[in-house]
């Protein structure tokens, strides 16, 4: 990685989306007028989330923001003008023949785990199947979550937990990988300039890749459960939570007053 200063304010602001952009399952007021500053700013905001292709391409229709990468690389979603161009990791062959083995894998998880569900956001889901653990069920103990996920990963499939759901998937799609070619793409930045000009805003372990990739790195508040777990601690942690925390750093750090 590149060890050079990094750009003074970002040129790109990557966040996580549930309980980074949200809060309590809302978006706050004032976290969407922080994304309308970081546009008025010229800094273009990609959301990077575990979300759904449904709620991703809704993201990208009513938000000011330049793209949106979802089900946690699994396709990018840019906006030319008022239309949207969708971009796939993977052919539809490829990504109907993996649907049917997470349909096993889930099965067998839901019977080794009874308190997960399957997430409801699942029939808009294009690349990977989500367990819900914490969105529309009781909290499930993070140690239940822990050995899911390395259930998951025993049974042969790639998986990761956000703070309401594990994704479950295959192939080599990555919040990182498609962050970093995004960024290659649209700005022709290479991976070892990327991290100089953009930063990354996150708030659980499906973020840790990106939280080691981009040293411009930012952790809201609900971050702090989860330190311990990171290989790599965001560069800076905000006082509130969640939206509220996004809007604090654009507020005071990114674009102060």
């Amino acid at each position: 990685m590149s060890t050079s200063a990094p750009h003074p304010l970002p040129r790109v602001v990557l966040t996580d989306v549930d309980d980074t952009l949200t809060w309590e399952g809302r978006l706050p007021s004032v976290t969407l007028a922080a994304m309308e500053r970081l546009a008025a700013a010229g800094i273009a905001l990609v959301p990077v989330t575990g979300a759904c292709a449904g709620w991703c391409d809704q993201i990208a229709r009513t938000w000011p923001v330049a793209a949106v990468i979802g089900e946690n690389g699994a396709f990018t979603i840019e906006r030319e003008g008022r239309h949207l161009r969708y971009r796939d990791w993977q052919d539809e062959a490829t990504r109907m023949r993996h649907q049917a083995w997470l349909q096993k894998a889930a099965a067998t998880l839901l019977r080794q785990h009874p308190g997960l569900r399957l997430a409801l956001d699942n029939a808009y889901r294009r690349c990977d199947l989500a367990l819900d653990h914490a969105q529309e069920v009781p909290p499930v103990p993070a140690e239940t979550v822990r050995q899911a996920l390395a259930d998951a990963h025993a049974l042969g499939v790639q998986a990761t937990a956000s703070s309401i759901h594990i994704n479950l998937w295959l192939g080599d799609f990555s919040k990182k990988a498609a962050s970093l070619a995004w960024l290659r793409r649209r700005h022709g930045w290479t991976p070892d300039e990327a991290p100089g000009y953009a930063a990354f805003v996150g708030d659980s372990l499906n973020d840790a890749q990106m939280f080691e990739t981009f040293r411009r790195s930012v952790g809201v508040a609900n971050i702090r459960p989860h330190l311990a777990a990171l290989p790599v601690a965001p560069a800076h942690i905000t006082q509130a939570p969640g939206g509220l925390g996004f809007a604090e750093w654009v507020n005071e750090v990114l674009l102060p007053c």
